[in-house]
């Protein structure tokens, strides 16, 4: 087990404080002193496949880390309360100022996101996603540069997230 797992990380009772925070089970934690239990489940995403009509497939350049100046797919986390559609809409609309004329979810990948020296386990869901228009986009919030890749162009090895390599390899099966 990694040192960002967080059986590893957390130590004190998120809820009392205690230092009294201790295994149970595979995943979760238990606190002695007030008996709150911690579940490690997975948090939920969204990865955006979007074409520019000719088959070649929107890659983007990562800003921020983890993996800042890798590949991925445009996309990020859920919101409390958010659809995984509406999801989708409101990342493009934030990372690239794209609006969404149609998407379809086309499946999902289990992932693990580290950031700041912490293991977030996600579950990554891909859709295909038509947009009104690819002309006019802007690299914004957490993404540094786009580009459109036929498969011959794309470097796997630039792409780090192990789901998102998946989505991308699955997409040119088709």
């Amino acid at each position: 087990m990694q040192i960002t797992h967080p059986l590893n990380v957390l130590k004190f009772c998120p809820k009392c404080g205690s230092p009294e925070f201790h295994q149970s089970g595979d995943r979760s934690l238990k606190c002695d002193q007030c008996s709150f239990h911690f579940f490690f489940n997975s948090a939920a995403a969204v990865a955006a496949l979007v074409t520019d009509g000719e088959g070649k497939l929107m890659l983007t350049t990562r800003a921020v880390e983890p993996d800042s100046g890798k590949l991925d797919l445009p996309g990020g986390f859920i919101d409390p309360g958010e659809s995984a559609e509406n999801a989708v809409k409101r990342e493009l609309e934030e990372e690239l100022s794209m609006k969404v004329k149609s998407l379809e979810y086309i499946g999902s990948a289990p992932n693990e996101y580290i950031f700041s020296g912490y293991s977030v386990f996600t579950l990554d869901m891909a859709f295909r996603v038509v947009p009104e228009s690819v002309t006019g986009l802007v690299a914004m919030d957490d993404i540094l540069d786009y580009r459109f890749f036929a498969e011959d162009e794309i470097d796997y090895t630039q792409i780090p997230a192990p789901s998102i390599k998946s989505f991308v390899k699955q997409y040119f099966l088709k």
